[in-house]
């Protein structure tokens, strides 16, 4: 039988935009948004993972009110990173070194470089947050995170969204492109990694595969 830790300033608690994962040390954790017990209910977004083998602990840190759909990702040993969807109508990501139960926002950086002052308006809808081994020029290994968010026009905001893929080091980010379909109007999305060797016994392709909802 397994149980829930739970905070007590919560008066509910529902899945998050993103999937789970599987820490390098084995610990599973996945995200989940809050809803507070203040009058304004505001949502806040944190993690649940599994404490030993029965218990599933919520974490004590989280994210600024107002921020909903949280992806999150290891993106090194011990080191998780977060990103979320906030109010103001940007993506703010945070980084934690404890599972949770402390997070920093990554200024400077990756977080609020997505929103309605780039790259068009950021809707709240879930974003594709995984982490990637790829083959860099001299033939070594080398560890990035791709995201994927719906772009929409700055002039137009009943614009269709395009699902644009980003590529990043967590020092630089490049847009990759377009990845929807031309006349789709995409929203929430997902990333899925296929390593080389992992899968299908003897295939030794990579696949990322992007998965989206369309609105129309």
């Amino acid at each position: 039988m397994f149980t829930v830790e739970h905070h007590s300033s919560f008066r509910g608690l529902i899945g998050g935009g993103g999937s789970g994962i599987k820490m390098q040390d084995g610990t599973l954790v996945f995200p989940v948004e809050g809803t507070k017990k203040e009058k304004d209910g505001k949502t806040v977004s944190l993690v649940l993972y599994l404490q030993g083998t029965e218990t599933w602990k919520l974490s004590k840190g989280m994210s600024a009110d107002g921020c909903s759909y949280p992806s999150v990702v290891e993106r090194e040993k011990d080191k998780l990173m977060m990103m979320t969807a906030c109010d103001d109508g940007r993506r703010r990501v945070y980084e934690s070194g404890d599972k949770g139960e402390s997070w920093t926002e990554v200024l400077g950086t990756l977080s609020r470089v997505w929103g309605k002052k780039k790259d068009g308006e950021a809707k709240n809808v879930g974003s594709g947050f995984i982490t990637a081994s790829l083959d860099d020029v001299e033939t070594e290994k080398r560890n990035v995170m791709l995201v994927t968010l719906p772009v929409y026009s700055a002039e137009n905001e009943k614009e269709k969204g395009e699902l644009h893929l980003w590529l990043t080091d967590n020092t630089h980010i490049v847009d990759i492109g377009p990845v929807s379909g031309k006349d789709d109007d995409a929203a929430a999305s997902s990333l899925l990694y296929k390593s080389a060797g992992s899968g299908d016994q003897g295939n030794n392709n990579e696949k990322l595969i992007a998965l989206y909802e369309k609105k129309n």
